[in-house]
């Protein structure tokens, strides 16, 4: 069953996105800045797990 390995996929990256943004949030608040952390932290884990998707379906069986 090669659907159920990616069965949990949309679980993992909304925990992700949820801790990118918690960490963001902290961060601008710890370092008093605008909130820029809040948007560049998501982005790059969603685009870090983006690349690690493609590369495991393109990994030749």
């Amino acid at each position: 069953m090669n659907g159920m390995r990616y069965a949990g996929l949309a679980t993992q990256w909304m925990v992700m996105l949820g801790l990118a943004v918690f960490l963001g949030l902290k961060l601008d608040s710890f370092l008093k800045t605008t909130p820029i952390f809040v948007v560049l932290l998501p982005v790059v884990a969603l685009t870090g797990s983006l690349i690690q998707l493609i590369k495991e379906l393109n990994k030749k069986k």
